[in-house]
């Protein structure tokens, strides 16, 4: 069981991490449609930078296992935050999976704060 539980955390990493990698890329390369997206939602166009540079480099680290625990307290507060500003199923109801998606995000990076980012990590070799 040691063994399955020492793979399993930079697996579960990566699946947590790869959402982020890709859609902080994604927001570089459509940098504008992004922008005007969260405007239209109430959010302002300026935080953008910090929610590309939390995604990216985020995702990164916690891909890596590197500062996991805060990193993941920052991705729980930043799933929350995005389940509640961008999908709103009480307004629409084609929203709950995203929503509940978000929610399940945050709850895995507790996991990872509760638990620290385990084996095969930068974090873990100190």
């Amino acid at each position: 069981m040691d063994k399955l539980q020492e793979v399993s955390a930079p697996i579960g990493r990566l699946f947590l991490s790869m959402i982020f990698i890709f859609s902080g890329f994604t927001k570089i390369t459509g940098y504008a449609a992004t922008q005007g997206y969260m405007e239209s939602m109430g959010v302002p166009g300026m935080l953008l930078p910090l929610v590309i540079a939390l995604e990216l480099f985020g995702g990164i680290a916690i891909l890596l296992g590197f500062k996991a625990r805060l990193i993941a307290l920052l991705f729980v507060g930043f799933n929350i935050m995005s389940a509640l500003m961008f999908h709103q199923f009480w307004l629409d109801e084609s929203q709950m999976n995203p929503f509940m998606k978000n929610i399940a995000m945050a709850g895995g990076f507790l996991l990872i704060f509760a638990h620290g980012p385990g084996a095969y990590s930068i974090d873990h070799k100190k």
